[in-house]
C-alpha cells in the first residue's frame, strides 16, 4: 500500500499544473508523451489489479473513463506494444482527466490490498513464465512499470517548451 500511495503522489506531483502543450508534447517528435505514460500506466494498473482480483474488463475504472478519453483505441487497450501512430493517438488535454482516472484506479487498488492476506499472495496468476508468476510478483512487476513510465514522465515534463 505504501508503494501504490507513492505512485499516487508522485502522480499528482508530475501532471500538476501542466497545459495541453506540455502533456502532449513528444522528445523528438516521436517520443512518448507525458499523456500517454500516464494513460499507460494507470491502464496497466488497472487491468492487472483487476486481473489480480479475477475480474472481468468490465470490473476495470476504464469501464466508466473510456468515452471520457474518447481515444480511437480498441475498448480494452492498455498502450503495450503501441507504435508511434497509437502513442500520437493518446492526447488529453486536461490533466484533471488523467488524475480522475488514476484516483479511481488508486482507490480501486488500495481496495484489493486490503482485501488480500499475505498466503493470497502466493496464488499463482500466470502460468506462463518459468518460474510462474504469483500475485505478489505481480504486484511488484505493476509497481516497477508505474515508478518507470512516472520517471519517464518527468523526464518529458523538464524537456516540455511549456506547462
Amino acid at each position: 500500500m505504501d508503494c501504490f500511495g507513492r505512485i499516487d503522489d508522485y502522480f499528482r506531483d508530475v501532471a500538476d499544473g501542466l497545459d495541453a502543450a506540455a502533456l502532449n508534447f513528444r522528445p523528438e517528435g516521436s517520443g512518448n508523451s507525458i499523456s500517454w505514460l500516464l494513460w499507460h500506466l494507470t491502464r496497466v494498473q488497472d487491468d492487472h489489479i483487476v486481473g489480480l482480483a479475477e475480474g472481468d474488463p468490465q470490473d476495470q475504472a476504464w469501464s466508466s473513463w473510456r468515452e471520457r478519453f474518447g481515444l480511437p483505441l480498441e475498448d480494452w487497450d492498455t498502450g503495450f506494444g503501441h507504435d508511434d501512430a497509437q502513442v500520437a493517438s493518446v492526447r488529453v488535454d486536461d490533466p484533471d482527466l488523467l488524475l480522475g482516472y488514476h484516483a479511481d484506479v488508486h482507490q480501486m487498488t488500495l481496495d484489493h490490498l486490503h482485501s488480500i492476506d499475505p498466503t493470497g499472495l502466493e496464488r499463482v496468476v500466470d502460468r506462463n513464465w518459468d518460474p510462474p508468476v504469483t500475485a505478489g510478483v505481480r504486484l511488484v512487476s505493476v509497481v516497477g512499470d508505474c515508478l518507470a513510465h512516472l520517471g519517464q514522465a518527468d523526464y518529458v515534463k523538464g524537456l516540455a517548451p511549456t506547462r
